[in-house]
């Protein structure tokens, strides 16, 4: 007989127990430094900028409501189930079932009675740290002085306590609901409830607990439904924003008895709870429900379809009103200027004399096609770029303003090919430089810009404008992620400057010596960004110094952005040079959806067009915009400076009160870069959407829709809308030219004419005067164009343009051979008594190197064309000869490579000028033929024209190989 003892337990070894622990609180450390770096290196970024109030502010209401989240949802679920509970019965007879699952559940009771709470707290908790702007702006609103014409109470508690208030509801809902559940729960589980034998038995303890629950929650629902009274006037009815007839005179009024209904039935719960009878609140249940679709359903449909349907205009009349008054007010829309506009048709001699001052300001250097020629002329090495499209501006020169073309040279990083490396990219090239601008108004003989600052190093007008021009760019829309720089004075600099120097020297090189980031000077710091930047070289580079910084966030947008999180930034930032420093000037907004009675509109949906098809908004659907805001931003140090531009703006104001002491008065704005501001382009795209169907000045216009407008598509991308212009001109009305931005209407609908309804202005000059706005600044002029006389619209102009016969015999004939012809902005002015359309055209090869040059410019004024070399002489062609008008091209005589007073070449091939021309006049004959064939159907006419004009382009080309090439344009590629 043998025996065995039992297998003994393992004893878990107490040095594996200890390397555990030390694995896990290793791991632990681990995590928590890594949240540690990112969170300090945030305060390291914001203190450096001045701006670490906001990041504190935010720090702390982000916590506080956190705490206030996860204690409100955690306390009432754990009282709910300690009650459960504590009060279960102890001797009630448990189903075979429920002692298994109470079985199963006991050893975890405890974790569970406190992991639940913690669970369903931390998720409450994140979801109120996510709403405290929302809280933040409820404690720090303001009145605004208006009221709706509804309930009559201040717009402030649509745009601040409502939010908040629905906020609140939605929260409380979700902790009862989660109450509710649990107690039904545990009451299940330890019998105090029990189902069984067609019979639900409730004890007193449960009953009491489950029907308070079940009052509180009713409660909060008759607060929703009375909430949802006001949310009435911010939503989209039938065709308005507000509330229209049937809410006003049905949904309101039923929601509000079915919140005293629901507050009744509440209150039968809780007298359930003393005297234990469910027949009364659960008749009284049933009677909500019936209620809310008498009320809400029924009786709103009735009212519909047997009054208002009926008599729709006659009853919608005041809503629709409202909704007219509140729209123009919330976009700023309200102070419009309209004009009715006469617009003339016919030309004469003379006709643009009156306007030679806005004719010497058009734009005939489109910055969406430039760039190419301004890269090409200024970029001098691979690794600078430029904007693209260019940005627009003015400068006072020669005391005239003068209308320019403008772009920092920016750094490209990504061309440095081989000589790409940690230390180049992070330590040498650090910066672009320098501004370049031209005229906007002007060209060169050989159809390129006319520069009024270029060059490395940066010369020209506005480097004279100010003492100490600091021309380097640390900060801009396309810096390198991040750059370290700084040194001590005396040690040598490793910075490229730009690519030239004295004594012959192929390079300059600098220190930067302004504080534009944190410190990493110490090897704590260097640690903190070596783990941001997940770069080791950090840590281990002898060029990091005491004095070494780090730049990085170096977009204008997102350190505007980081700086005031509560704007909506303008997508178009631009560089100027003010007071001797390059400065990157934003647009910010302040936006809201809760604006009682103001239509709703798509904020990307209207600011997309051909210069930004996809832009992205933080807001999207909205139904008010202020810009409340303009900031710089210093191209060289990165210090963001915000000025409070519309202080009367409402949510301005209480977003001053939630980040105190980060916003200057427009009275601190100097001169000079006042002289720079604009009407911001987001803004002015905004108004215009709403313009379409807001201009009329009756509620009945509005509602019949018979004078709708929109946008006209860009005549070069034909699925997207044209784009605002900004020009100098002088409207119908206005004393002087000024700095404008301009758009045009066309009848609205799928498929309408293409002529012009409307024409729409704002004068986007601030002035020149220190901490004082121009007093036009941004007001809203409209031509109203008179249905009787049709002017052509952007779209009928350009096929217009297009096709004309020299248009169109100029553009297949370069076509035929190695050119492009590329269409640039179509513009139009308010001058002569009508409406002048202007085109640029610019020619480039087709080959690898890209260089537009303007060789032709079309005009076109009522069903009249003009294409010629030059502005002034389109603008002569088109008026009879002599058209009145000054431009900026006056007396500019394009180059012509086969001038026979040019100088010669004697090592040069002989041009052949007698045969060129004649094969050019050929071409353009047989193209002629060609179209006239086609049109009438004669194909054999047709064949012999095609050949003709196939015989040309090969003469063409022959005479191009002995040194024509090139000039069948007008322009010239020297120098290039």
């Amino acid at each position: 007989m043998t025996t065995s003892s039992a297998p003994t337990t393992a004893t878990p070894s107490p040095s594996r127990r200890i390397i555990t622990i030390t694995l896990v609180v290793i791991a632990a450390l681990v995590v928590g430094f890594f949240a540690f770096s990112n969170l300090f290196a945030d305060w390291l970024w914001y203190e450096q900028l001045g701006f670490d109030s906001v990041l504190v502010t935010q720090w702390t209401a982000r916590v506080t409501m956190f705490v206030i989240g996860f204690l409100a949802m955690a306390v009432p679920v754990w009282i709910a189930i300690q009650l459960a509970y504590r009060l279960r019965p102890v001797y009630a007879r448990l189903s075979s079932q429920l002692d298994r699952y109470q079985e199963v559940v006991e050893p975890l009771r405890r974790l569970a009675m406190w992991g639940i709470p913690v669970f369903f707290g931390f998720f409450a908790g994140f979801a109120a740290s996510s709403q405290w702007e929302t809280t933040w702006l409820w404690v720090n609103g303001v009145a605004t002085q208006v009221t709706d014409p509804e309930f009559g109470l201040d717009t402030g508690f649509y745009l601040f306590a409502m939010p908040f208030y629905s906020a609140v509801l939605g929260f409380a809902s979700a902790v009862l609901l989660v109450c509710l559940l649990v107690t039904a729960t545990v009451s299940y589980l330890y019998g105090s409830v029990r189902v069984g034998q067609r019979e639900l038995r409730i004890s007193k303890s449960a009953r009491i607990q489950v029907a308070v629950l079940a009052g509180l929650y009713l409660l909060v629902q008759a607060g929703s439904l009375w909430l949802d009274r006001y949310k009435n006037l911010v939503q989209d009815s039938d065709r308005i924003t507000g509330a229209s007839y049937i809410d006003v005179n049905a949904i309101i009024p039923g929601q509000a008895i079915l919140a005293v209904i629901a507050a009744i039935v509440a209150v039968l719960f809780f007298v359930t709870a003393i005297i234990g009878r469910w027949r009364y609140p659960l008749i009284a249940t049933a009677l909500l429900v019936v209620s809310s679709l008498v009320v809400g359903v029924a009786y709103p449909w009735f009212v519909q379809n047997v009054q208002v349907r009926p008599n729709q205009q006659t009853l919608e009349m005041p809503y629709f009103e409202r909704n007219l008054t509140a729209t123009q007010a919330a976009y700023g829309i309200d102070a419009l200027e309209r004009t009715d506009f006469q617009a003339v048709t016919d030309v004469e001699p003379g006709q643009l004399r009156e306007d030679a001052e806005t004719t010497a300001s058009i734009r005939i250097m489109d910055p969406a096609i430039i760039n190419p020629t301004v890269r090409q002329i200024e970029q001098y090495r691979s690794y600078y770029q430029f904007t693209d499209p260019l940005d627009v501006d003015r400068y006072q020169l020669d005391g005239q303003s003068q209308d320019t073309v403008v772009s920092v040279r920016e750094l490209n990083i990504d061309q440095l090919g081989n000589a790409a490396s940690w230390y180049t990219t992070s330590l040498v090239y650090t910066h672009g430089y320098g501004m370049v601008a031209a005229k906007g108004n002007e060209r060169t003989s050989d159809g390129n810009p006319v520069f009024v600052e270029r060059g490395i190093p940066v010369s020209g007008e506005l480097t004279d404008l100010g003492d100490g021009y600091e021309p380097r760019v640390y900060f801009g829309e396309t810096s390198p992620t991040y750059s370290i720089v700084g040194a001590p004075e005396g040690r040598a600099a490793i910075e490229l400057d730009y690519p030239s120097g004295e004594d012959g020297a192929s390079e300059t090189k600098t220190t930067f010596t302004g504080d534009g980031g944190p410190s990493v000077g110490n090897m704590f710091n260097r640690l903190i960004y070596a783990l941001k930047f997940q770069a080791t070289d950090m840590l281990f580079s002898d060029a990091i110094n005491s004095d070494s910084q780090i730049l990085y966030d170096r977009d204008p947008l997102t350190r505007v952005q980081k700086a005031a999180p509560y704007l909506e930034l303008d997508n178009d930032p631009y560089p100027s040079v003010v007071d001797g420093r390059i400065v990157w000037i934003v647009d910010g907004y302040t936006l809201s959806a809760n604006y009682p009675y103001s239509s709703t509109v798509s904020l990307s949906d209207a600011i997309s067009d051909s210069t930004n098809p996809t832009p992205t908004v933080a807001l999207d659907n909205i139904n008010y915009i202020r810009n409340s805001v303009k900031a710089t931003v210093d191209a060289y140090d990165g210090s963001v400076t915000l000025y409070a531009w519309d202080d009367e703006d409402p949510l301005l104001q209480a977003w001053q009160n939630v980040y105190p002491s980060t916003l200057k008065p427009v009275s601190e704005m100097s001169g000079e870069l006042m002289s720079h501001v604009r009407y911001p382009t987001d803004l002015f795209k905004v108004q215009r959407a709403m313009l379409g169907n807001y201009h009329v000045e009756d509620a009945q216009s509005l509602y019949q829709r018979d004078n709708a407008w929109k946008t006209p598509n860009d005549p070069q991308e034909d699925t997207q809308l044209q784009p605002p212009y900004y020009l100098t001109m002088q409207m119908p009305g206005q004393d002087n030219p000024a700095y404008s931005m301009f758009t045009t209407f066309i009848p609205g609908g799928e498929d309408t004419r293409n002529v012009l309804m409307g024409y729409l202005a704002v004068d986007s000059d601030a002035g020149a005067e220190d901490g004082k706005k121009a007093e036009d600044y941004g007001k809203l002029r409209m031509l109203v164009v008179d249905a009787e006389t049709p002017v052509p619209g952007p779209g009928q102009v350009q096929n217009t343009f297009n096709a004309d016969p020299a248009v169109s015999s100029f553009v297949n004939i370069l076509q035929q051979g190695q050119s492009q012809v590329l269409n640039g902005n179509l513009l139009t002015l308010p001058v002569g008594g009508g409406l002048l359309y202007v085109q640029p055209v610019f020619v480039q090869s087709s080959g690898a190197t890209k260089l537009p040059t303007l060789q032709k410019v079309l005009v076109g004024f009522g069903d009249e064309v003009a294409f010629e070399d030059t502005l002034q002489d389109a603008l002569d062609a088109l008026f009879g000869g002599d058209s009145g008008a000054v431009t900026g091209d006056e007396g500019v005589t394009p180059s012509d490579p086969i001038d026979p007073d040019a100088p010669v070449d004697p090592n040069a091939p002989v041009v052949p000028v007698d045969e060129y021309e004649t094969a050019l006049e050929s071409a353009r004959q047989a193209m002629l033929d060609r179209q006239t064939a086609l049109q009438s159907g004669d194909l054999a006419a047709f064949a012999e024209a095609d050949e003709r004009l196939t015989a040309a382009v090969e003469t063409l080309l022959e005479l191009s190989d002995q040194g024509t090439s090139g000039t069948t344009d007008g322009g010239s590629t020297d120098g290039q």
